[in-house]
């Protein structure tokens, strides 16, 4: 009787032959799907879908490879059951190397994914959901570990030389309709301030955003909801979610109250990162996209730390 052959005891790793190059930077996988926990910003925890791109260098050149299937099963392990934080990430990235002892001495994170935000309206009683933007890169190096954090703001900005121009412009408009020599009737002003005559001229404002990257200090948990609220605080002008004709009003109040250049808007951010002890370094862009103009208009700022995050190359 003709014998079965056995399979074998072990499945080959071609990873493992020789093949003689350099040593590679990074080596891993982008867009891994799982699910996350992380702070919602109100003392509960929400799970979001997150894309993960995860990698190790590749220090061996007498390796063909790495073991990928360790770093996935590795982030399933660590990241669908833990709350993210910095000590969650410091332990995963410590898996990897462990995971490629042989092979890597740097490991290194990123996690893409949407924070949701319930924002009350500016003077009703409703609400609605934001969705801001979030990246998390963590690294590890040598038992060197850095976390740094980037999200985007959208606010609206109002321009100061408009408003000018359009206060100006309504100035000439009363002196026309109202002679020097009137006695003026405080109902009639109030009637021409109402009326289209009394508006003749509005200031251009444009929707803009904030792009902002920060680098942890140590010691800190992941301030997405803390950072996030700041920037809007700082800015005053934040989107808006449920509005009736109420808050519509209280949105055109705040305009006229922060008139912003593309310059005012990062100097306030600057400041109140600055101010923020979380906060080792940032980096922001403010873009302001104008209707006035078919351009944008742009400015960068950063904390100024040697070796930091330059913003001289406004990429």
């Amino acid at each position: 009787m003709k014998q079965i052959a056995q399979a074998p005891s072990r499945l080959p790793d071609v990873a493992v032959q020789p093949q003689l190059g350099g040593a590679l930077d990074w080596v891993g996988m982008e867009g891994i799907d799982v699910p996350i926990r992380v702070d919602a910003g109100d003392g509960a925890t929400h799970q979001v879908a997150a894309r993960v791109d995860a990698f190790v260098n590749l220090v061996r050149t007498d390796r063909r490879g790495i073991h990928m299937s360790r770093l996935y099963l590795l982030i399933a392990e660590h990241l669908a059951a833990t709350p993210l934080s910095p000590f969650t990430l410091d332990r995963l990235l410590r898996a990897f190397l462990q995971s490629h002892h042989e092979l890597a001495d740097r490991a290194r994170i990123r996690l893409h994914f949407d924070q949701l935000v319930l924002r009350k309206a500016l003077r009703s009683d409703h609400y609605g959901w934001r969705t801001y933007p979030v990246t998390i890169d963590a690294s590890l190096g040598r038992e060197h570990f850095e976390v740094t954090l980037s999200t985007d703001i959208t606010y609206s900005s109002t321009c100061p030389a408009s408003a000018a121009l359009a206060r100006q412009l309504i100035q000439e408009r009363f002196a026309q309709d109202f002679a020097v020599d009137a006695t003026l009737q405080h109902a009639d002003v109030l009637a021409w301030l109402g009326s289209d005559q009394g508006i003749v001229a509005t200031p251009h404002s444009q929707r803009s955003a904030a792009s902002v990257r920060v680098k942890l200090a140590a010691g800190f948990e992941l301030p997405i909801a803390d950072l996030i609220d700041a920037i809007e605080t700082a800015l005053q002008t934040p989107v808006q979610t449920a509005v009736k004709r109420a808050d519509e009003q209280a949105f055109a109040l705040a305009n006229g109250g922060n008139l912003m250049f593309c310059e005012d808007a990062a100097r306030r951010i600057q400041r109140a990162l600055d101010a923020d002890a979380t906060i080792a370094d940032f980096h922001v862009r403010l873009e302001h996209q104008e209707s006035l103009h078919p351009h944008d208009a742009v400015a960068y700022a950063s904390k100024g730390v040697p070796g930091g995050f330059g913003s001289g190359d406004c990429a």
